[in-house]
């Protein structure tokens, strides 16, 4: 959901094709794509790391990685079945399948929320309640004006007590310039990061303090027809064997990346991706189930879905 903090290198996203893998068996590795929720950045990490390490070679998986040009397009293009999986977010889920599309959660790469709502220390705003009268920022209309809802309520304010202004995914550039007092969406890896470089003292809020229910960040979907697909169990292994390995490992899968996508080597992009390891799933396949009805209760509160459908029409587990 959230694409302001590169949404500037729009124009340079590309497909990145894993190279020809053959498992150690004569048998031809077998196909599999992966649409990426954008393009390519420190948040996949654990799909890199198992390209590296040889994980998905041994699998018998030839996965190509496909970053695309537009980040509304990889669960419609998913759901169209030109890919076999694509990332995409817990809270886009459920807006998803409420929309009809045949689309189940089967994977976790971030199981831990990362927005957050932001200010400056110069703003004056220590807690949620000096936002009271003041602008708040937001890119995506809906979910994050009910974030920025559930968040005040809490604090005793309404959405009447704060001017909402829609800042179009430029979040960072609209706290700097004071166009706003806040902003909802940035990331506690990325933007938040990015505000202490420049020295600007970043005043954090994160949501789930304030009565939102935490969700997994990016996720993997497929498609209905692809639940029983041979190859996807195979893919959560070997990107559970990366994600473990990246944990242990962090320093020399950065030097990797970072050759790789020589664009990503600067001071933000290593200060994300040293910040990210705690964030992947470990167990990629796991599901919480309680998480995911809890999310569906509270979108459908929001009235930001019109049906309550059981859990298994929006995620389920695969067994690897």
């Amino acid at each position: 959901m959230k694409l302001d903090r590169r949404s500037f290198l729009a124009a340079s996203a590309a497909t990145l094709a894993a190279p020809a893998a053959f498992a150690q068996s004569a048998a031809p590795a077998q196909k599999f794509t992966v649409i990426l929720d954008w393009f390519v950045n420190p948040d996949h990490a654990p799909l890199f790391t198992a390209r590296y390490i040889g994980a998905f070679d041994r699998a018998g998986l030839d996965v190509a990685l496909v970053a695309p040009t537009d980040p509304d397009l990889p669960p419609r293009l998913l759901a169209a079945g030109k890919a076999d999986a694509a990332l995409s977010y817990q809270t886009q889920l459920y807006l998803l399948v409420d929309q009809g599309l045949p689309l189940r959660r089967t994977g976790t790469l971030i199981n831990k929320p990362l927005n957050t709502l932001t200010a400056l220390e110069r703003s004056g705003i220590k807690n949620l309640a000096d936002l009271k009268g003041r602008k708040v920022g937001y890119s995506v209309a809906g979910v994050e004006e009910a974030l920025i809802g559930t968040m005040l309520r809490h604090a005793g304010l309404s959405l009447s007590d704060v001017t909402l202004v829609n800042v179009n995914f430029a979040l960072v550039t609209a706290l700097m310039s004071n166009e706003v007092d806040a902003v909802i969406g940035t990331y506690r890896t990325y933007e938040d990061i990015q505000l202490a470089q420049a020295g600007l003292k970043p005043v954090i809020f994160f949501p789930e303090d304030y009565g939102v229910p935490p969700s997994d960040e990016l996720i993997v979907l497929s498609n209905t027809s692809g639940l029983t697909n041979p190859a996807l169990p195979k893919f959560l292994a070997a990107l559970q064997e990366g994600a473990n390995y990246l944990v242990r490992h962090p320093d020399e899968m950065l030097a990797r990346f970072v050759k790789d996508q020589p664009t990503l080597n600067d001071k933000l992009d290593i200060a994300s991706w040293k910040a990210l390891p705690g964030y992947f799933a470990q167990d990629p396949a796991y599901l919480d189930a309680a998480r995911y009805t809890t999310y569906r209760d509270f979108m459908l509160r929001e009235k930001l879905i019109k049906n309550s459908l059981p859990l298994e029409d929006y995620a389920v587990q695969i067994k690897v």
